[in-house]
Formats: C-alpha cells, structure tokens, sequence
C-alpha cells in the first residue's frame, strides 16, 4: 500500500473521526453522533496548529486517511532538551502491519531531532495488538518498567 505522511488540516477532521470509530475502544465516540465528534476533533486540530507546542501527522493513502498521530513538544526543566509526548498513534484496520505507523514514529523522530528534544515518551496499554507485537520495543523504543501511568478523571 502507497501512503504520504503530511502534517494534519482541518478538514482531516471526518478521516481522524472515522479512525476512532474504527478502533471501537471508547464509549463516547460510539455513542456520539459523528457530526459531534467531528466538530470535537476541529476543535482539538485548531489547537494544535495554534502553535509550535504539538504536532499532529496524518497517514493517507488514495486520498483516505489511514493513520494518525499526536505528539506535544514539553518543556522539562530538568532535561537538556524537550521531551515528545506521542499521545496518539492510531492506525486504521486496513492500513495495519503495512508500515503505517512505523512511518508516523519516524517522520516524529526527525521532527524531534530537528527541535533538539532529549527524548519521545507515549503509553501503550498492554492489552493492545501493539503492545503484543512489540510494535514499539521492535522500533527501538524501551518500556519504563520502574514508572507507574495514573490519571486524574475530572468528569
């Protein structure tokens, strides 16, 4: 499969959406009328373009999109340069095991060697096809065995 990997626009918006949906992992997108997360991700997309502290990467092939990714260039007082937060890195099911988001990890890392970032940090949850295939430990990534990931829910 041929595929480009360009930074997001707006109207990448319905592609991004129809990526989650696909996924079928959260309540709220499912239950959520497409309109409405749409107009959600926008929202998100406006952000991140606002300026220079995230990037987000789409993965499109015959003009559909087939993947993304999210990374948030952070600010550590205490490391040399910033770290890249890969919050996101989803690939459509029929974009999968194609070197979709082997490509995202890449165009990433080049981006963050380019600002100088002292490393990439994301989660993977376990249960997950990636965490199964190594995906990550197969591109060099290391799991931070000593660290715990909690979260806060505010709704």
């Amino acid at each position: 499969m041929e595929f480009v990997i360009r930074k997001a626009q707006m109207n990448d918006a319905a592609g991004i959406a129809t990526i989650l949906q696909n996924m079928n992992w959260w309540d709220h997108i499912r239950e959520t009328p497409v309109e409405r997360t749409v107009q959600i991700i926008m929202g998100h997309v406006r952000l991140c373009n606002a300026d220079h502290s995230h990037t987000i990467y789409v993965a499109e092939a015959a003009g559909e999109l087939i993947g993304y990714a999210a990374v948030h260039w952070l600010p550590y007082l205490f490391l040399t340069g910033p770290e890249g937060y890969i919050s996101e890195l989803f690939v459509h099911e029929k974009g999968r095991r194609q070197g979709v988001g082997t490509s995202l990890l890449e165009v990433i890392k080049k981006e963050a060697r380019e600002r100088g970032c002292s490393r990439l940090a994301l989660v993977n949850n376990r249960g997950r096809d990636s965490y199964k295939w190594r995906f990550y430990e197969k591109s060099g990534w290391t799991e931070r065995k000593e660290m715990a990931n909690f979260i806060l829910k505010l709704k």
